[in-house]
């Protein structure tokens, strides 16, 4: 494992009542009531909020990726994660899907940019070799 040589940005959170509670931002720039999937009850899950971010992440590296090979990245680009919470055995697991939309742009090029910001995308690394990640191309 690498540690970081530079820290960019350190996001800090404070989170009370787990699944069923609410978690804040230091800077106050998040405040979301949490609620376990499924449940119906008002707020939002840590599954989608990994989808959220790592999503975001991912189209950060597709921008990187398509400067270093020359293309122009669509403005209407966008990614669709999904992040399920299953069960291997008696033990809790996560596995992803992102779908990537690149419209307009030559498949073998989206592709190829798909596969650089994969390599990438701090999200990606994290769960390399962790979970099940599957990428497809809309």
């Amino acid at each position: 494992m690498n540690a970081i040589d530079k820290v960019l940005y350190t996001g800090k959170t404070h989170t009370v009542g787990g699944r069923a509670g609410r978690a804040y931002s230091d800077d106050g720039q998040l405040d979301i009531a949490l609620s376990p999937p499924g449940s119906g009850k008002p707020g939002t899950n840590p599954e989608q909020l990994f989808a959220a971010g790592w999503s975001a992440c991912f189209q950060g590296a597709m921008a990187k990726a398509a400067r270093s090979l020359n293309l122009t990245l669509p403005a209407d680009t966008a990614v669709d994660a999904e992040v399920d919470l299953g069960m291997v055995g008696e033990d809790y697991q996560l596995q992803a899907r992102l779908l990537v939309s690149v419209p307009g742009m030559d498949r073998a090029q989206a592709t190829a940019l798909v596969e650089a910001a994969h390599r990438t995308c701090p999200y990606s690394k994290a769960t390399r070799g962790n979970i099940d990640v599957q990428l497809s191309l809309a």
